[in-house]
């Protein structure tokens, strides 16, 4: 067996024969061996480990896309107030800890006893798992304008470092492991889970198998909360998309949750839970004119033949076309409603015809069952904005299931080049 079907079979990842190749290539240089033959043949279990965190990508920052902690934070609180007396969370993969700490600073924060959540943090990676039990950071996993929570649950470690309160380090579990091959736990263990941006590294078979080992994992009225780019992947295998605006949290679509699943009960922030009463209601463009009131009329006028009466005022019978609104279109995407969220789209496009955004979400809602029309509108996307990290990535799936493995490969690629160029700037401003 070649290192490249030992990689793929010992991580799942469907990884490129350049990235093994330079991953060898260090490993072997580092060891001081000229042989590739001799390396691959005599490749040791600590061997193959070393040559996996070359090939594992583990960037994450704390409270990245925020909105899916407010989701698990609105569950937790439910699941306890429906009598539950512990929340069991799991963060896969976790990286250095990033996830799962944000979980326990999210619930801590919002007044949810330590006693009353247990988080496990699983990864393939040893070295990301020693540096998560640290519990230390840099200033690179410190994003955003609000860092506050920095000043309640870190103290200074010196050069620019941070260590987590001990406390919440306690409440989390960390251990090194994979989610298509260990043992994680029993069935329908965790009421929330946390598996964002794993699945863009995969095939379709081992998505599939994938999602497959989270929904048995995940309690039948329970959450998971999934990559933007992912979402499509998991409404192919068996999970519906709930409306939580920007968390890109999802159910199982066919469980044994009873008539009154706790996703159900979670409340809408007030913006969102407004734009779902009200879709349509769109205020007027600032430039229209507002049109004046019509003078009354006396009363002898309702009896005149309907040809003398007065004609009705000309905003009674204009059509004004309706507001590009991208967020509206993402908002309903996320509730499930495909045809609404496409029609929206096209409206955001038809004035906005540079949107790459909107190409990008237009690419999404016809993936599942136009993937050749999909994959016009994302490429249209990244034509438009050559670094949509999103875009590429789901360009990449579309190729390996038409079975274009070399296409796959390079958009995969150079997505990955994007997402270091992207994080990399972020953590060097």
């Amino acid at each position: 067996m070649n290192a490249l079907a030992i990689l793929r079979q010992a991580t799942g990842l469907n990884l490129s024969r350049a990235t093994v190749d330079r991953a060898v290539r260090q490993r072997m240089a580092g060891i001081g061996m000229e042989d590739r033959d001799a390396y691959v043949d005599n490749l040791t279990p600590a061997e193959l480990t070393a040559l996996t965190e070359l090939v594992v990508v583990p960037e994450s920052w704390l409270f990245r896309d925020a909105q899916a902690f407010a989701v698990a934070v609105e569950f937790a609180r439910a699941r306890l107030a429906a009598g539950g007396r512990l929340v069991r969370l799991l963060s896969i993969p976790c990286a250095a800890g990033e996830e799962p700490y944000s979980l326990a600073m999210a619930l801590c924060d919002a007044g949810v006893p330590a006693r009353a959540f247990a988080i496990d943090a699983v990864d393939l990676s040893r070295a990301c798992i020693a540096r998560a039990e640290s519990g230390i950071f840099g200033r690179n996993a410190f994003r955003g304008k609000d860092l506050s929570f920095r000043e309640r649950h870190f103290t200074p470690a010196g050069d620019d470092l941070y260590a987590i309160d001990p406390a919440l380090r306690r409440r989390v579990r960390f251990r090194q492991g994979n989610l298509l091959t260990s043992d994680i736990a029993p069935p329908r263990s965790y009421d929330v889970i946390f598996c964002r941006n794993l699945l863009i590294y995969f095939d379709d078979e081992t998505t599939a198998a994938a999602i497959g080992r989270l929904a048995t994992l995940l309690a039948d009225d329970g959450v998971l909360l999934a990559g933007y780019a992912e979402v499509p992947s998991f409404t192919r295998h068996g999970f519906t998309a709930l409306p939580y605006s920007q968390a890109f949290a999802l159910r199982k679509t066919a469980t044994r949750a009873g008539a009154d699943p706790l996703w159900a009960k979670l409340p809408l922030p007030r913006s969102e839970a407004a734009a779902i009463v009200r879709p349509t209601r769109r205020a007027a463009p600032a430039t229209a004119p507002t049109p004046a009131p019509a003078p009354p009329r006396p009363m002898r006028a309702r009896a005149a033949p309907p040809q003398q009466q007065p004609a009705a005022p000309p905003v009674a019978v204009t059509v004004l076309a309706p507001q590009a609104d991208l967020p509206l279109a993402r908002l309903l995407a996320d509730q499930g409603r495909p045809a609404e969220a496409l029609a929206a789209c096209r409206t955001v496009l038809a004035q906005q015809p540079d949107n790459a955004d909107a190409w990008f979400l237009l690419g999404l809602l016809c993936e599942g069952a136009q993937p050749d029309e999909a994959q016009e509108h994302l490429r249209r996307c990244i034509y438009l904005r050559p670094d949509h990290y999103d875009a590429l990535c789901h360009l990449a799936l579309l190729a390996g299931q038409r079975g274009d493995a070399a296409g796959a490969a390079a958009l995969k690629a150079r997505a990955g080049r994007v997402w270091r160029r992207q994080n990399t700037s972020k953590a060097n401003p």
